[in-house]
């Protein structure tokens, strides 16, 4: 529901915007503006879900593999404390446990490519579950609210794109990415945790402490590692560990007896059929982002928030990276579009660049993966996952804010 009054506040928003242009006096061709950003946004939807094809037929191909070698169900069982408390909802042992786990390590890792075909798996293994196909479960609801607060351990493509912008010290911005995200997540599943009612017993309590000691544990190693070997140790361990679970899953499957490339084409082709799936929905929010941006929505909400945080008599330097965190949720392309443009303008090793850096790390793109995995089960009944989703990244983009100005800033 909430979703469904967001996207129709774009299309007022942009619609009044424009009037509000051409009646003051700034011409017509903000209208054109926005209805070429209508098409091409259109166009990308396509291309997004075109360039998805491939890789969601090499995952779910081999997922396939590793659900019939029963290491996906291995898996499950192996988080099962954590995940049966969490998603209470979903029986022990079912195959939803170990897509849900494969997803949230992908996406730990820093894989995106990897993640999202891993995450529509476990998408699709929850509707199973659901007796209400349109609408969307608890269980579904905590796996979008875990995937948008976006837990990485590893940021290597943007460690990667402030080594390509000249930044003296690429890496810097790893810690406090790591412990934003991490807050953001923590945030966001306690939140939901209570309202679900799940009980915070010992189990669970002593699985989030685990998990902020491992967040700890790796932010310490990688502080003792010089600064130019940061990026290269994180980019090996996220591929070492993603080529040996493939690994995993192909011996897994010879070990089963299983005829390993016709599962693999089995689960590719199912790949392909949801790639497709997912093209009206990518449609119907990118369209409605772009034409919010065309229209200067988003530039006059920065520069409201610009004047009110002057008024008030608080730092104004991280306002610059203001329009990096209102486009994260909306869009991952716009957001590092952003970021790069900050880079180019300021400086890689500006302060806001850094920012920028940090925030697009924080969290992951809400309204995108609200649309593609509701979208790709069918589930047009979002209930309150928007909300909740949205509140993690409201705590990561803060949560950014504090600690880019606790790493950059001199006292």
């Amino acid at each position: 529901m909430i979703l469904n009054y967001i996207w129709i506040a774009f299309f007022v928003i942009s619609f009044l915007m424009a009037a509000g242009v051409s009646l003051t006096g700034g011409g017509t061709a903000i209208w054109s503006d926005i209805m070429n950003a209508s098409f091409s946004q259109a166009a990308f939807a396509f291309e997004i879900s075109l360039g998805l094809t491939g890789v969601l037929s090499l995952w779910m191909g081999l997922m396939k593999i590793g659900e019939r070698a029963g290491v996906i169900e291995a898996m499950g069982r192996l988080v099962s404390p954590l995940f049966s408390r969490l998603f209470p909802g979903i029986p022990k042992g079912h195959p939803a446990m170990g897509a849900i786990f494969m997803n949230v390590s992908a996406n730990m890792l820093g894989l995106d490519n990897a993640a999202t075909p891993m995450g529509l798996r476990a998408m699709q293994e929850m509707q199973t579950l659901n007796d209400r196909k349109d609408t969307a479960t608890d269980a579904m609801i905590m796996f979008l609210v875990l995937n948008s607060s976006g837990l990485c351990l590893i940021p290597v493509s943007i460690m990667m794109y402030r080594a390509q912008g000249g930044a003296s010290n690429p890496t810097d911005v790893f810690l406090p990415i790591l412990l934003a995200t991490a807050v953001a997540t923590l945030v966001g599943l306690i939140a939901l945790c209570l309202r679900q009612r799940i009980r915070m017993d010992a189990v669970l309590w002593s699985w989030l402490g685990g998990i902020a000691a491992v967040v700890g544990g790796i932010a310490w190693f990688f502080s003792t590692l010089p600064a130019d070997r940061v990026q290269e140790y994180s980019a090996f361990a996220a591929n070492f560990i993603l080529f040996s679970v493939i690994i995993t899953f192909i011996t897994m499957g010879m070990r089963k007896r299983l005829r390993v490339y016709d599962v693999f084409i089995e689960g590719a082709k199912e790949g392909f059929k949801t790639a497709v799936m997912i093209i009206p929905y990518l449609v119907a929010i990118l369209v409605a982002i772009g034409m919010f941006r065309a229209s200067g929505a988003l530039d006059a909400l920065t520069d409201g928030v610009a004047w009110l945080v002057a008024k008030a008599g608080v730092d104004t330097q991280w306002v610059g990276a203001l329009p990096t965190m209102l486009m994260k949720p909306l869009s991952g392309s716009g957001s590092c579009a952003m970021m790069l443009d900050v880079m180019k303008a300021e400086g890689p090793d500006a302060f806001v660049s850094r920012l920028a850096g940090v925030v697009r790390g924080s969290t992951d793109t809400t309204f995108y993966i609200l649309a593609v995995y509701f979208g790709s089960v069918g589930v047009s009944k979002t209930r309150y996952a928007a909300g909740y989703a949205l509140l993690a990244d409201i705590t990561g983009a803060i949560a950014a804010i504090l600690f880019a100005y606790l790493f950059f800033v001199d006292p």
